[in-house]
């Protein structure tokens, strides 16, 4: 019974079981009741198994199952009741109340009106229970996504992890979010926008639907913000938002730390075989409850979000935590999280079929939800945060430098800092990327006069070229010696970390005032410096071969000019960065 013909008479809601959220259709249609075993799992609910086997007769195949639950709890409206469902192995909603519970207790369905007479089990009186419209129903019981589901190894096991909406409010989590205010901070509200009728209209349905869900409570709250909508890019509908900015004025700022995106990638080392997950976690505001005040106004009613709503400042850093909690023990094994973006990574298929159940196993018992459309099982290659990972190694993603290439001339100090940002996430693929963009920085100084010359379009036309051949780094393995190659100018200092003749990572920067007035053996030293201090995760423990075109290094310390520096402490000493690394010096002509 996992797919439901259109026009068939049936009608579904949220409601509860065992005080859980559920998705429940009633089909009378069905000759017994149903209930999703991966339900059962998620929440604790014991199975029995049957003498013999039942053999179900639904749309898509033949099911057989031999097991059942007893005596569960569900609530329809004010009334509570008791069932004793058969469980079916992989039924995309959760509970299927059939003829037996339907003849049992007087139902009538009335689809028309979306109610369902029932006769109360403890009065004996007739009563009806109004069923609000589960827009994610067709998306989960009938649609092409259940179908491909289907198809695929190992994911056909988890239709309940995909679903199109949430089916009620979110568990309580050890991760909660919360909304901690600035000491002293009076109560922020702002006046409503106004909307058009349409738009208002659109608001009433919108507000109605999530707070049948329970999403959403009536309000007495002296804080507000006002609500307004945004249009979806995929689907051309509004989607409900609030301008929380007044609120996070006064929010203090959660600093859990974001991940340097090429560590991630350090960890693929090995890897063949990929999958990637998109979570609704940006997509679908409410897998996290909140817990502290968080109102919208409008020219309705005053409400409050019960769950997180979007545009809070914390937000990202909240998802970060929450998601770190979830894969505490897969992570850096075959796990890479960034926000709401799992990536799955395996060195071999059977290790990937392995690590795929458990993933999605993860998902389900934290109720977590991903959007099938934007997920990918089961790749040799895979596009991850804006590049292409496989095994050969991590290169620039074709479709994300498209936005670099038809870039146009920046005519502002603002437009020049966008470029250098979107460009700059791809600076390790690109040799002496700070050099080659100097004539650019160098307008984006204080009191500098804007005058785009000759030399700021060969570097900007240079840029561009640079990340169309950009190479496809290798993955370090910290089992083999590492090559950096070094070298300095005044223009500033580059180096490149190689392995087995593959290019890893190339680095540059420009020079600071200082070292403009650095001798050349000094500048040489400050380019070797600067390769030990940021590929130092790489080289501590492991061989180094260093290269430079200065022959007055010392082979064994590196750095007999450092002598004559001025003497320094702390981080600033150069032999800070040299001493602990076992390094080989080598001459080569440049």
């Amino acid at each position: 019974m996992d797919q439901v013909p259109a026009g068939e008479p049936v009608l579904a809601g949220t409601f509860t079981v065992n005080g859980h959220p559920a998705v429940m259709l009633f089909d009378s249609r069905a000759t017994h009741t149903f209930l999703s075993k991966s339900y059962a799992l998620r929440h604790g609910i014991k199975m029995y198994k049957l003498k013999e086997d039942y053999h179900i007769t639904a749309p898509s195949s033949p099911v057989a199952t031999g097991l059942m639950a007893k005596r569960l709890k569900i609530d329809i409206g004010p009334e509570s009741f008791v069932i004793n469902p058969v469980v079916l192995p992989h039924q995309g909603i959760d509970v299927i109340l059939g003829m037996n519970w339907m003849v049992e207790n007087n139902a009538i369905l009335h689809v028309g009106s979306r109610e369902v007479q029932l006769k109360s089990q403890a009065t004996g009186k007739i009563l009806k229970v109004h069923i609000p419209e589960q827009k994610h129903l067709e998306a989960t019981v009938n649609t092409t996504e259940l179908q491909e589901i289907k198809k695929i190894p190992v994911v056909y096991e988890f239709p309940d992890v995909f679903l199109e909406e949430l089916p009620g409010l979110p568990p309580d989590r050890d991760v909660e979010f919360k909304i901690d205010l600035i000491p002293g901070t009076a109560p922020v509200s702002r006046r409503p926008y106004r909307m058009a009728p349409d738009e208002l209209k659109e608001l009433k349905t919108q507000l109605q639907e999530q707070l049948d869900k329970g999403f959403i409570r009536p309000s007495s709250s002296t804080w507000g913000c006002p609500a307004l909508f945004v249009e979806k890019k995929d689907q051309g509908a509004k989607r409900l938002c609030v301008d929380n900015r007044p609120l996070n004025a006064v929010t203090i700022k959660n600093k859990y730390p974001q991940p340097y995106i090429d560590i991630l990638f350090d960890q693929l080392e090995g890897a063949k075989v990929f999958l990637k997950i998109d979570l609704r976690l940006l997509s679908n505001k409410n897998q996290g409850r909140i817990y502290t005040q968080n109102s919208l106004l409008h020219q309705i009613w005053p409400i409050e979000y019960l769950v997180m709503s979007f545009g809070l400042t914390n937000a990202l850093a909240f998802f970060m935590y929450m998601m770190n909690s979830v894969f505490m023990n897969e992570l850096d094994k075959f796990v890479v999280v960034f926000i709401d973006d799992i990536l799955v990574y395996s060195k071999s298929e059977e290790e990937h079929e392995e690590h795929l159940r458990t993933v999605l196993t993860r998902l389900r018992e934290h109720q977590l939800y991903a959007k099938f459309s934007k997920c990918a099982f089961w790749l040799k290659e895979v596009s991850f945060l804006g590049h292409i990972l496989s095994k050969k190694g991590v290169a620039v993603d074709p479709s994300k430098v498209k936005d670099v290439l038809n870039w146009k001339q920046p005519e502002t100090v603002t437009e020049i800092r966008s470029f250098l940002g979107l460009a700059g996430y791809y600076r390790r693929f690109i040799m002496d990327f700070s050099k080659t963009v100097k004539p650019m920085t160098s307008l984006t100084k204080k009191n500098a006069k804007y005058l785009w010359d000759p030399k700021c379009e060969e570097a900007f036309t240079s840029l561009k070229k640079s990340l169309t051949s950009a190479p496809v780094l290798a993955q370090p393995d910290i089992t083999k010696p590492f090559e950096v190659y070094c070298d300095a100018s005044g223009n500033g200092l580059g180096c490149v970390l190689m392995q087995e003749g593959r290019v890893i990572a190339y680095a540059s920067r420009q020079l600071r005032k200082h070292e403009a007035n650095y001798a050349t053996h000094d500048l040489e030293l400050a380019a070797v410096v600067h390769a030990l201090k940021i590929w130092r995760h790489y080289l501590l423990g492991n061989t180094c071969h260093i290269y430079t075109d200065h022959k007055s290094f010392d082979s064994q310390f590196c750095i007999p000019s450092a002598n004559q520096w001025p003497s320094r402490e702390g981080k600033s000493n150069p032999r800070r960065h040299v001493e602990s690394l076992c390094i080989n010096l080598f001459h080569q002509m440049g």
